[in-house]
């Protein structure tokens, strides 16, 4: 090992070991040393080096004082998953409102949903929540377009909009076809006549309140369908060199050209803006006691409109990922940009605070995906396979000290992703910063089996399951097994050691679900058991989520409807159609699914059930 070289990557805060899938500490090889320095634009020890970390109190994020009391529950969902007999082949915010009324009627205190940051629209197909192209911007896909003024349906319309609603995955293609043709329709009509767009003076606001940063989207989302529509693609690597550059001449001179178009964005922008704006204030006037609860994605896409638009904020030639574990052997790349550690929090407008204000602003809570971020990122270099990565230091204190800062400015509380494989004390951290624990119940295990309801900390979100996991019916029956199993990730020997493993968890569930609920034994499901015989299972498991002292819990909309198709196999990239499932019943019938009212009384009763507490 070059000693040398060991102490320019400590000085900055580049990790000289990871973890192996034994969880066992390997040293980082010198050439992923060197790679991740270059990615970080070290090039001696002259080279910028990162503020250490001050000793300091740690700052406190909001608590609505509800919680000081209640224990609130509410509904997670894929906004997108929804069908309704009014949408577009998509869930939109339409049906968002629908869904707030939904949860108002069970008496849940919030709706969680995916990451609603901008997709790429000129490729539609990258659909992937946790990896947009801007996560300052709104996906203008949710935009409920018959709720836009002006709009008028028309036959041929209907037949299409028909069409798209019967499909079992959302076909994003068609999808953006549609709405951005009849958007732009309108947008064209509403500037035929003087009156046409109301409420101009807001829009124009608008514009101007969020500034270079919209104004750049709308440029590149503008570029981006102009190199498509000439056989380039929608990400600005692929682009020739003369666009890769924001201020070159040839853009500034398209800029000048495509004025009208760019307009047209940053009105999809604001329509995304009033009608997101329009669900919150619903869920105001409802008497959710938190509201809406937003996810944000980790990092953005390499070649997206954030990293086109902010270029010094990112690092170029390294990506987000993870160090091998059990479940993914070979390591993950997430192939996303992330922040640059000396960028990432400085300036007045911090990229960061802009980031979490674009989510904070329509919520009562986030969510933030896996929040060892916060103080760290394994950042894997171009070209190189995720075991030739490195864990990267990021400036915790002034992230922590934005979070506090934004979500008192917002009166919203922050819950933090802190699951895989954490550093020492972030936990800790997290608890006295007071941003709320992610507790998934098949994670809250130790050598005992299932940890019991108290164990929950207060300060946490307890849930079944998550996007990247099958329903409780499913992980009951090892579908999530057989799916890593039958793609590939990892081998048939730790494939069949999870299955072994299976038969204890199952075993272990069902002891914890008896003991939490006083109840006496009762006989195990079969593995294969049907929907009807394993619902008990499904509103047990609930119901013990319920009993956890933690100040939120959440039912996935996914374990209610008992699907079978997972929203995403993590993985599996373009081996299944992740993030396109929809839901396998419509909006109109949630309400009469008997496994939704059980688990929303199962919900409400325990919740109700007042365990008075401070503030810690």
């Amino acid at each position: 090992m070059d000693s040398h070289l060991d102490r320019l990557a400590k000085v900055h805060g580049i990790s000289l070991t990871r973890p192996s899938p034994d969880n066992v500490e390997v040293p980082i090889t010198d050439t992923a040393k060197r790679k991740v320095l270059a990615a970080l634009g070290v090039t001696g020890e002259s080279a910028h080096r990162p503020v250490k970390k001050q000793s300091k109190a740690i700052p406190k994020s909001y608590l609505p004082d509800v919680l000081e009391t209640e224990r609130v529950w509410g509904i997670s969902l894929q906004l997108y998953e929804l069908r309704s007999r009014r949408n577009w082949g998509i869930g939109d915010f339409g049906d968002l409102v629908g869904m707030i009324w939904l949860a108002q009627s069970l008496r849940a205190g919030f709706v969680g949903l995916n990451p609603l940051h901008a997709p790429f629209l000129a490729d539609p197909d990258r659909c992937s929540p946790y990896e947009p192209s801007n996560r300052q911007m709104l996906n203008p896909l949710y935009i409920a377009v018959d709720k836009v003024a002006g709009f008028r349906s028309r036959p041929e319309l209907e037949r299409q909009i028909q069409a798209l609603r019967q499909t079992d995955l959302v076909d994003y293609i068609r999808v953006a076809d549609t709405k951005l043709a009849v958007l732009r329709e309108l947008w064209q009509s509403l500037h035929a006549s003087a009156s046409g767009l109301t409420n101009r003076e807001v829009f124009e606001d608008f514009i101007q309140e969020r500034g270079e940063s919209l104004r750049r989207h709308a440029l590149f989302e503008t570029l981006s369908a102009f190199m498509c529509s000439r056989g380039q693609g929608a990400g600005w690597k692929s682009w020739p060199a003369e666009f890769q550059k924001l201020d070159s001449v040839e853009v500034e001179a398209f800029a000048e050209e495509h004025a009208d178009t760019m307009r047209f964005h940053m009105w999809l922008q604001w329509l995304a803006h009033l009608q997101l704006s329009e669900a919150a204030a619903v869920a105001r006037d409802a008497g959710l006691r938190i509201g809406l609860y937003l996810d944000l994605a980790v990092g953005e896409a390499m070649d997206g409109s954030a990293t086109w638009s902010e270029r010094d904020a990112y690092i170029a030639d390294a990506t987000v990922g993870s160090p091998p574990d059990p479940f993914a052997t070979e390591g993950q790349d997430w192939h996303l940009a992330a922040f640059h550690p000396a960028a990432i929090a400085s300036g007045e407008e911090a990229p960061y605070r802009r980031m979490v204000t674009a989510a904070m602003r329509y919520a009562g809570a986030v969510r933030i995906d896996h929040a060892a971020a916060l103080r760290r990122l394994f950042l894997v270099p171009l070209e190189s396979a995720p075991d030739g990565g490195a864990y990267v230091n990021y400036p915790q204190d002034e992230l922590l000290r934005i979070l506090a800062e934004a979500s008192a400015e917002f009166r919203c509380l922050v819950i933090g992703e802190d699951l895989g494989m954490l550093p020492d004390g972030l936990q800790d951290d997290l608890a006295e910063a007071r941003i709320l624990s992610y507790r998934i119940l098949s994670y809250e295990r130790d050598d005992d089996g299932f940890k019991p309801a108290d164990a929950y900390p207060r300060l946490s979100l307890a849930c079944i399951s998550t996007h990247d996991h099958q329903t409780l019916a499913g992980w009951w029956r090892g579908a999530d097994i057989k799916a890593r199993a039958e793609h590939g990730i990892v081998p048939p020997d730790v494939s069949q050691m999870h299955v072994e493993e299976r038969q204890h968890e199952r075993q272990d569930l069902k002891v914890a679900l008896e003991e939490a609920g006083r109840e006496p034994p009762g006989r195990l499901p079969p593995r294969t058991a049907s929907d009807d015989k394993v619902k008990d299972l499904v509103v047990s498991a609930h119901r013990f989520i319920a009993k956890t002292r933690s100040m939120l819990a959440a039912v996935r909309l996914a374990d209610t409807t008992g699907e079978k198709r997972p929203t995403n196999i993590p993985g599996t990239t373009d081996r299944y159609p992740n993030w396109k499932p929809k839901l396998s019943v419509s909006m109109e019938e949630l309400k009469g699914l008997p496994l939704l009212r059980d688990i929303a009384e199962a919900m409400r009763k325990e919740r109700s059930r007042t365990r008075p507490c401070a503030f810690p």
